[in-house]
């Protein structure tokens, strides 16, 4: 640990300053300027990337081009938006009518004021003609006339709030959905307005509701969420979309759902107090519905695509062919419908982040599908400690990780932390529906990047490098990037340490070169050692030669490894099973089947560069590799693919072993035990133990003379597994034994003469 403080302490003190910032501004103890901008951009592109399809239960009706050519300019008589009420209620049965407009002024398209004043005055002594005026004012007060047709009807109005200087209210205005005196004396933070400009009384009280429909466009003039909920004088009003999707779920009372205190205080958030709106709850049918609040009781627009009549997400009719009875009844009927406009000349296009020339009418209706699908983007109440947790940990993780790494895996793991925090910021996103700020991590990795490169190469990559130019040419390709981090831990002197060695050769190859034509035989070995040194070098070995057909590896340097002998073993079993794999392919192409042998042993070697004056190598030299390489030769004679020393046995304690024999091997007076290594010990399962255990019972038996005991065990041995060469092999020995008795003085030992 003093080692890498020593080397990385003041990079890792560099990632805690870039930490430290990165939190203070997302607690807003910093200037976030361009931070709230990017998180801005990063929620746009959110939002320019979904696509909700189709919602088939909210239909547009649109004073469109088409209409205005049929009907005349807007606005139209209220005797036209009456038969439009009529065709949408009484012909195509809508389950609710929100009009994105505002009937505030007397109709007079009529004539009839003009009747009127020709009655009192010009005609008024015309025998019978004030009475005939008089009773004509049924048919041609246009007002009456639609408030008839809005009466007993899902029918919603818009109207306009205003704050202007000098703005008077005018219209009807709709209850509140609940007071100030229903939040007991809680502070709430709302729009608040002063003024409003609603519908004429008669219209108003014949509607089954009203809402506000005034835009609220963030600082960039673009609009991303709209208040279902204003404060006007004493009242909290709802919103067109709410009041139309409240009529639509048959509810009649909205009540404020409040945070608690403990919620408060475990969120964090700056624009909460205690008390705050947390949700509203409408009493809809069968179940309640509730919507969560962001902010000042708004809501975000969950976009579901570019919008307009073309847009795809939904559908839009002319009104014109809803008066002609021209459009399908399957459209209409049932369906939730709001009645705007996207023609130019009324004004009623918006800048979204979807599109700049957006349909004000659909806003409403996107809040509406949310209602009813009772899903809303939001930011959620802990997302200040999500922000913090996330910072934090990867500000550690690349903190800890980027001074240690070259380059190269540096911008890999920068451009993976980069798009992992994308994808769980999406994920959330869409899964959860969280909308959280993205900005703080995403540069924190940029800055932690930027800083590490340029450190790394203004103070070590350099030294690095002439590492990899010094030893390049020696040491495995594998092993230079990570001895260029800290050459100074590094030397090619030749050096004693405890090592492990693997020697793997293929058996019967003369026979499978002469069964091949030279470019098959190229291709089979390639494939071969390619397979074969992927096998070592993902255990962290090192490729010390090639030698014909066979391998030569050892672990545990240059590259010091404290488990270099289970990683050896994890290797050798890994080889024999790539070795099974590559004969599937090897059959398809009707090639010989590979069969491989693997000897290692673990022990003390001489280590370094070695050899003459025309070529060196960075080799491994010493009596444990010479027996590596006798053990390797004799896994033929056991009929087993792996053959390991003592040394290597010992140390690999998390495998479980089947002693093979004690050998005598070429150049060796000491006879040594040798092993197989099966599994790992806690992967084997109850069968296997029990057939080793009556493997070691059998073995005991043959050191022990007891021929007729071994003979009847060994039988039960080959039973269990008809095709292992072991146990035909110390079945014939014992069958030889009884032949040929080695005497009282026989110390169980296989000599070998040959390597």
């Amino acid at each position: 640990m003093r080692r890498l403080l020593a080397k990385f302490g003041a990079r890792w003190l560099l990632a805690l300053l870039f930490i430290a910032i990165a939190e203070l501004v997302v607690l807003g103890h910093l200037p976030a300027t361009l931070v709230d901008r990017l998180d801005v951009i990063a929620y746009d592109m959110r939002l320019r990337i979904q696509d909700g399809g189709l919602d088939p239960r909210v239909v547009i009706v649109d004073i469109d081009e088409k209409s205005l050519t049929a009907l005349g300019r807007w606005p139209w008589s209220r005797d036209t938006i009456a038969r439009l009420v009529d065709k949408l209620d009484g012909k195509y049965f809508a389950r609710a009518v929100g009009f994105d407009v505002v009937f505030s002024e007397p109709d007079t398209s009529s004539g009839y004021d003009k009747l009127e004043s020709l009655a009192r005055h010009e005609l008024h002594d015309v025998q019978g003609f004030p009475e005939l005026v008089r009773a004509l004012k049924p048919r041609f007060d246009y007002d009456a006339r639609l408030a008839r047709a809005l009466q007993d009807r899902p029918t919603i109005l818009g109207y306009y709030l205003s704050s202007e200087p000098g703005a008077v209210s005018k219209g009807g205005l709709p209850p509140p959905a609940f007071t100030e005196a229903d939040l007991g004396g809680r502070a709430v933070d709302a729009y608040a307005y002063r003024t409003h400009t609603g519908n004429l009384e008669k219209l108003q009280a014949a509607a089954r509701a009203a809402g506000f429909f005034n835009p609220t466009p963030d600082a960039d003039g673009t609009i991303r969420r709209l208040p279902l909920l204003v404060r006007l004088g004493d009242g909290y009003h709802e919103s067109l979309a709410l009041a139309t999707a409240r009529v639509a779920l048959g509810a009649s009372a909205i009540q404020p759902v409040f945070f608690s205190e403990d919620e408060t205080l475990l969120s964090g958030d700056a624009h909460r107090g205690y008390g705050a709106l947390k949700a509203i709850r409408m009493n809809s049918k069968p179940r309640a519905t509730v919507i969560p609040l962001d902010r000042d009781l708004t809501a975000l627009v969950s976009y579901r695509g570019p919008g307009g009549p073309r847009g795809g997400q939904y559908r839009y009719v002319s009104a014109v062919d809803v008066l002609q009875e021209k459009v399908p009844m399957e459209v209409l009927a049932d369906a939730i419908v709001l009645v705007g406009t996207t023609a130019a000349g009324l004004k009623d296009l918006r800048a979204t982040p979807v599109n700049i020339d957006y349909p004000g009418v659909e806003l409403h209706a996107n809040i509406v599908s949310s209602i009813l699908d009772a899903q809303f983007k939001h930011e959620p109440d802990f997302s200040l400690g999500i922000q913090l947790l996330q910072v934090a940990a990867l500000g550690i993780a690349l903190g800890l990780l980027l001074p240690v790494l070259a380059p190269l895996p540096a911008i890999l793991v920068s451009l993976a932390a980069t798009a992992g925090v994308v994808w769980l910021n999406l994920w959330m996103y869409r899964s959860l529906d969280w909308v959280l700020p993205v900005a703080v991590p995403l540069l924190l990795a940029g800055a932690l990047f930027i800083a590490n490169l340029a450190w790394g190469y203004l103070f070590e990559y350099r030294r690095g490098r002439a590492m990899v130019s010094l030893f390049g040419e020696y040491v495995a390709p594998e092993l230079v990037a990570e001895m260029a981090a800290d050459p100074q831990r590094y030397s090619m002197e030749g050096e004693s340490h405890e090592l492990t060695v693997l020697f793997c050769d293929v058996r019967g190859f003369t026979t499978i070169s002469e069964g091949l034509d030279p470019n098959s035989l190229r291709e089979y070995i390639n494939i071969y050692l390619t397979a074969m040194s992927e096998d070592i070098r993902g255990n962290r070995g090192t490729l010390d030669k090639y030698i014909g057909d066979a391998v030569m590896a050892f672990w545990g340097a240059p590259v010091s490894l404290p488990d270099h002998a289970q990683r050896a073993v994890a290797s050798a079993l890994r080889m024999q099973a790539t070795a099974n794999s590559l004969n599937k392919d090897f059959a398809a192409r009707g090639w010989p089947l590979l069969k491989i042998g693997i000897g290692l042993n673990t022990g003390d070697m001489r280590v370094g560069d070695m050899g003459s004056k025309i070529r060196r190598a960075y080799t491994v030299m010493g009596d444990a590799v010479n027996l590596a390489s006798r053990l390797e030769g004799i896994t033929k004679v056991y009929g087993v693919g792996i053959a390991v020393g003592p040394g290597t046995r010992d140390a690999a304690t998390a495998y479980a072993w089947r002693e093979l024999d004690r050998v005598r091997v070429k150049g060796k007076n000491e006879p040594v035990p040798i092993y197989e290594p099966i599994d790992l010990e806690a992967e084997l399962d109850a069968t296997r133990r029990e057939e080793l255990r009556q493997w070691h019972e059998a073995l005991a038996l043959v050191r022990g003379q007891r021929w007729d005991e071994a003979d009847d065990l060994m039988n039960k041995l080959l039973a269990l597994d008809p095709g292992c060469g072991l146990y035909r092999l110390y079945r014939d020995r014992i069958a030889w034994y009884r032949q040929h008795p080695p005497g009282d003085d026989w110390d169980g030992v296989t000599s070998f003469d040959t390597k």
